[in-house]
């Protein structure tokens, strides 16, 4: 029995993304899960509300230290800039924790009701961190669509990191905003639109 409720979030965690590789996301219940993590089912209620969210504990964490990371961004950096610095901070986490990020990855990719939760966290996130760009004194606008952006490209480069892991997440992570920057100087002129 894990004698800490870390060491039994971790075994949770652990035996569910077993479990759904191994049987599949839909065939695996809750009682099992805890059996495989040697604790009751109550137990894995104590810590997560459904078998969706044991694949996203620490998401709270995660929103914290990026709004932290964005506060703490040097001044005077651009928007983009300011999401580059907090995601590669983030990224951090991902990087350390590959043997359980990468195949959590892959089974998010592949199994509607996780996409769904994933997209739904993502929407989360992406909020708190234009909700810290405003706190910058970025314009509300640019906020939120720097926010959905910089996501983007950070969902981008984890899944290249997954797809080459001969180079790093930090590298693709550089990588990803680069190929931004280039979209970006490479986008021709709003056309003036004729009054109606």
């Amino acid at each position: 029995m894990p004698r800490s409720g870390a060491e039994a979030r971790r075994r949770l965690q652990q035996a569910a993304l077993e479990l759904y590789r191994e049987r599949g996301f839909d065939q695996t219940t809750t009682a099992e899960i805890a059996a495989r993590a040697g604790v009751n089912e109550r137990t894995f209620f104590r810590h997560f509300p459904d078998k969706r969210e044991v694949l996203f504990g620490g998401e709270a964490d995660l929103r914290a230290a990026l709004m932290q990371e964005v506060a703490d961004a040097p001044d005077g950096l651009q928007p983009l800039d300011v999401l580059l610095h907090a995601f590669r901070k983030a990224g951090r986490v991902l990087e350390e924790n590959r043997p359980f990020s990468e195949p959590r990855l892959e089974l998010i990719g592949k199994t509607p009701a996780l996409r769904e939760r994933d997209l739904a966290k993502a929407a989360f996130l992406t909020e708190a961190v234009a909700e810290a760009l405003r706190r910058r004194d970025v314009p509300d606008r640019l906020a939120g669509l720097a926010a959905q952006t910089g996501w983007a490209a950070f969902h981008h480069a984890a899944q290249a990191w997954i797809d080459d892991p001969s180079q790093s997440l930090d590298a693709h992570l550089l990588q990803a905003f680069d190929d931004l920057r280039a979209l970006s100087a490479n986008a021709p002129p709003a056309q003036v639109r004729p009054e109606s």
